[in-house]
């Protein structure tokens, strides 16, 4: 009996060893899927964070390496298993993602709860995530879409734009977006001819944009994905000649649109997450110093999502995610030393020395309600085949 509760013992302790020796941290974004396109810098924001804390030497709980899982974006029984696998097959202790609403939602209810693991989503916008159940394990660095429809609503009105058309995603997000941006626009005094989903993978959409333009408004708003229906929308409405101005959410923000519709989508507009930070500059110089955008979609969230989950554990002392996710709050916001993109080591010498830190990061971080960004954004104009920002809000 000795023996074996000495071989038990060495177990346990190789056992403690080994996961001091290896932090895993799931990174579940659309690697396929109408996002495709701006995942990858996605992933490249977590990894910098990811390298930021490896390279200073002070994550004295081990070396972390990120485990990528595909959401696909819209499959929520492919992304929950990708979620399944990062949990119980590579045994990661928390999750950057998922990324649009749907599947995140699915995660949170049948893999991260059930399994007790933490997430923050740079990405999931929609506002019923605000108020669903998530047993203090879910957070997200991207703010809400019902602040994103008051931004809508605003940037319209003040360009005189009385009336829209409205096609939308048929999901989660784009719905929630949607009734969103039509009680602040109507707030405003503007008009919504029109309020119609479309659905992603179609190769026709002229059918849909039949009934937009039958409806009538002074131009479209398209609240879709990058590569996928809100594209074709917008193809088949210059086609067709039925809108030639758009109004583009944070999921049409890319420079694939661009190149793949061209000198039409000169003059139109729309608004993405970001802020004129000093951690936004600072985070766009160690991106493109590690290859990628850093002004793509949702990339500096990613970074945020990746430093705030080890920054908490650091806090914790832990990698389990009933420790770490009572931290994230303290640290996101004030009082406490400011901290930016490339300062993560300043910021675990202050936690280990017990001091106070106000993580500021690339996005100006501000966490509000049950854990979600307070929402800074860019306004942006399409210019001679170019996006130019107009201004932040």
């Amino acid at each position: 009996m000795k023996k074996l509760l000495l071989a038990s013992a060495a177990t346990a302790l190789m056992a403690g060893a080994a996961s001091a020796q290896d932090v895993k941290l799931g990174v579940l974004l659309g690697f396929t899927g109408p996002l495709e396109s701006i995942t990858p810098s996605m992933g490249a924001g977590a990894d910098l964070a990811i390298k930021e804390i490896n390279d200073s030497g002070k994550f004295t709980l081990g070396a972390v390496s990120a485990v990528r899982g595909d959401s696909t974006c819209i499959d929520a029984a492919a992304a929950t298993a990708a979620a399944e696998r990062l949990v119980t097959a590579d045994g990661v202790t928390a999750i950057v993602g998922g990324d649009c609403s749907g599947v995140t939602g699915a995660v949170l209810q049948n893999v991260a709860r059930p399994n007790g693991i933490g997430m923050i989503s740079p990405s999931a916008t929609s506002p019923a995530l605000s108020t669903a159940e998530d047993d203090g394990l879910f957070f997200r660095t991207a703010p809400s879409d019902a602040r994103q429809g008051e931004i809508m609503a605003d940037i319209l009105t003040e360009k005189g734009i009385k009336s829209v058309a409205l096609t939308y995603t048929n999901n989660d997000y784009g719905k929630g977006l949607a009734d969103s941006f039509g009680a602040a626009f109507a707030a405003k005094g503007g008009s919504v001819t029109i309020s119609a989903p479309h659905e992603d993978g179609k190769a026709d959409y002229s059918a849909e944009v039949a009934s937009l333009a039958s409806a009538g408004g002074e131009m479209l708003v398209v609240a879709g994905y990058v590569d996928q229906g809100g594209k074709g929308v917008i193809q088949a409405s210059l086609d067709s000649g039925a809108f030639d101005t758009f109004y583009l959410v944070d999921g049409m923000y890319g420079d694939a649109l661009i190149q793949a519709i061209g000198e039409p989508l000169n003059g139109s507009f729309g608004a993405v997450p970001g802020t004129d930070s000093e951690g936004a500059a600072k985070y766009q110089e160690m991106a493109t110093a590690a290859g990628f955008d850093g002004t793509s979609a949702f990339s500096p969230e990613s970074y945020d999502a990746a430093a705030l989950i080890l920054m908490a554990m650091a806090a914790a002392n832990s990698t389990s995610s009933a420790d770490w996710t009572t931290k994230v709050m303290d640290l996101a916001n004030a009082p406490g030393e400011p901290i930016l993109p490339g300062e993560l080591g300043k910021a675990l010498d202050l936690i280990a020395a017990g001091t106070d830190i106000d993580y500021i990061g690339a996005t100006a971080v501000e966490l509000v309600g049950s854990g979600e960004s307070a929402g800074n954004y860019r306004e942006y104009s399409i210019t001679d085949g170019a996006i130019t920002t107009v201004g932040f809000r």
